[in-house]
């Protein structure tokens, strides 16, 4: 069988805002927001940067080995986090949140784009590894943007009263029979039956979105190297303290965004998101809400109940 492939420019998709456009096409109005091009040389600089940094590697190995635990891992993903130990690797890390089933299809895309682009890293850098890293956005809290799909123009919808960081609600009975709803249409579909049965194995009732979303993805891609990275987790959070201290205490990061947001607009870019003050959440149970200041105190917005307050040191 005969194929032919063509390039179509960025610009021509109209599927990009002008300033991801004059990013990649390197426009002088856009240079001093990024220290190195996109470009191959681009990225050996920024790995070169990336190798001074102090990085706590063998805690990421840990909480990556543990996370997999009692999962199938592919020869190709084991060599991959143990080459994380070394600081001649480097990651490609894509990230979206854990919509239910994995929700639109550039999901997909953006994980095997990782992977293809950190296959070509590692043939064309000598001395150096590059992994693909799947980053799951398991805190995020926007249901309304996740607990849907779209199969053959029907949107499919999973309705659940669980609240807080989608990650951590349960899959119940309305989530699985959502499943059984796009058994028929999937079915007779190429591969449609094999993805029914992973589904059915992954999304089980009682287990969390975020570990269905972990298992799913690794049954599906993982014979590809592709590393699923789980950040709702202590030990990556305490590392993590220092930022979470400074943030908290001295509003540094909103301080710096907003400047370079500034500087953004007078170059004739819109701004797409600004930041809090306070750029922190309080996560328990089925609780995920924004840290505040109230007074020189700290407070959780929306809180249902009365709760302590804590005082600025």
């Amino acid at each position: 069988m005969t194929l032919t492939s063509s390039r179509l420019p960025y610009r021509q998709t109209a599927a990009f805002s002008r300033i991801i456009l004059d990013y990649l096409d390197r426009a002088e109005s856009l240079k001093d927001f990024y220290a190195h091009p996109v470009s191959l040389q681009g990225i050996i600089k920024a790995s070169e940067a990336r190798q001074l940094f102090p990085t706590d590697r063998q805690t990421l190995v840990n909480m990556l080995e543990q996370q997999y635990k009692g999962v199938g891992m592919s020869d190709r993903t084991k060599k991959n986090i143990d080459a994380l130990k070394s600081n001649t690797s480097f990651t490609v890390t894509t990230a979206h949140q854990n919509n239910i089933f994995t929700g639109p299809l550039y999901f997909i895309y953006k994980i095997l784009h990782a992977v293809k682009l950190a296959e070509q890293l590692t043939e064309l850098i000598p001395g150096k590894t590059y992994v693909p890293v799947y980053y799951i956005g398991s805190e995020d809290a926007d249901l309304e943007e996740l607990n849907h799909i779209w199969l053959g123009g029907e949107k499919l919808q999973w309705d659940t009263k669980q609240t807080g960081a989608v990650g951590r609600m349960k899959i119940d009975k309305a989530l699985v029979a959502l499943i059984a709803r796009m058994e028929g249409q999937l079915s007779v579909l190429p591969h449609g039956k094999e993805i029914i049965s992973l589904l059915k194995e992954h999304y089980t009732i009682g287990t969390t979105i975020q570990q269905a979303t972990f298992t799913f993805v690794n049954a599906l891609l993982g014979e590809l190297g592709i590393i699923v990275l789980l950040p709702d987790n202590a030990d990556l959070k305490r590392s993590m303290i220092p930022v979470f201290k400074d943030d908290l205490l001295h509003q540094t990061a909103s301080g710096i965004v907003n400047k370079t947001a500034e500087k953004l607009e007078s170059a004739g870019y819109k701004v797409q998101a600004n930041p809090r003050d306070i750029n922190l959440f309080y996560l328990k149970e089925n609780i995920r809400e924004r840290i505040v200041s109230d007074n020189s105190k700290f407070k959780i917005q929306n809180f249902p109940s009365p709760i302590r307050r804590w005082r600025m040191n």
